[in-house]
């Protein structure tokens, strides 16, 4: 029982963490577009790089939980 608890919290953190990344880099990048729409290329080439390392450290964080508790689960 414990266990099946650690596994959804670990889980949960791994969901939650990227997600509230994704949304401050959407945030910040409407704010600097707002400010600064000739710069749009800049903006969108940064937000993209963000995105991508935001999303790998989740899948790596959920290929490391699987390998940890794939089989016990």
């Amino acid at each position: 029982m414990l266990e099946n608890f650690i596994i959804f919290l670990v889980m949960f953190v791994t969901i939650i963490g990227p997600s509230a990344v994704t949304a401050a880099i959407g945030y910040a990048s409407i704010r600097a577009l707002g400010r600064n729409p000739s710069a749009a290329n800049k903006i969108l080439q940064a937000m993209v790089i963000a995105l991508v390392f935001a999303e790998s450290i989740a899948v790596i964080a959920l290929l490391i939980l699987f390998n940890l508790f794939g089989g016990r689960a």
